[in-house]
C-alpha cells in the first residue's frame, strides 16, 4: 500500500494522502521563518532540507549551509523519526503545512487542541 502523512490530536486522526510535505512557522521571538521539506519513507519521516530566512540568537546555520537568496538551506543529518510532534501554543502563529499542492494553517488540516503528533501510515 502507499504510504501517507497521518496527523493525530486529542483522539482525532486525519490522513494525507502524500509522499512528502513542508512546514514551515515563524520563530515566536526573532520572527525569522522557517521551512522543512520532509520524505515519507517505511522507515519513518525523513527531513530532506531546511530552509531559514535570516538567523538570530541560538538560530544559527548550521555548518555548511548555504546562502541562496537571503535564505539559508541546509540538510539536516538526523535519521527518519518514527514521529513529530509539534506544540501548540496561543503565543505564537500557527506551524503551515503543504502537501499534495494544498497549504493551509495545521488546525485547517486537523481540529482540536494540544500537539499535533504527525507520522507515517497507509493511505486508505
Amino acid at each position: 500500500m502507499p504510504l501517507a502523512l497521518c496527523l493525530a490530536r486529542a483522539g482525532a486522526t486525519t490522513v494525507v494522502a502524500a509522499s512528502q510535505f513542508s512546514l514551515s512557522w515563524t520563530h515566536s521571538i526573532e520572527k525569522i521563518r522557517w521551512e522543512e521539506l520532509w520524505r515519507i519513507t517505511p522507515a519513518g519521516l525523513v527531513v530532506e532540507e531546511a530552509r531559514i530566512q535570516g538567523h538570530g540568537a541560538g538560530m544559527e546555520p548550521p555548518e555548511g549551509a548555504v546562502l541562496r537568496d537571503g535564505v539559508w538551506h541546509y540538510h539536516p543529518q538526523v535519521p527518519p523519526q518514527p514521529e513529530v510532534v509539534l506544540a501548540a501554543s496561543d503565543f505564537t502563529a500557527d506551524h503551515t503545512l503543504c502537501a499534495e499542492g494544498r497549504c493551509q494553517p495545521l488546525h485547517q488540516w486537523i481540529a482540536g487542541d494540544g500537539p499535533v503528533h504527525l507520522s507515517r501510515c497507509e493511505a486508505p
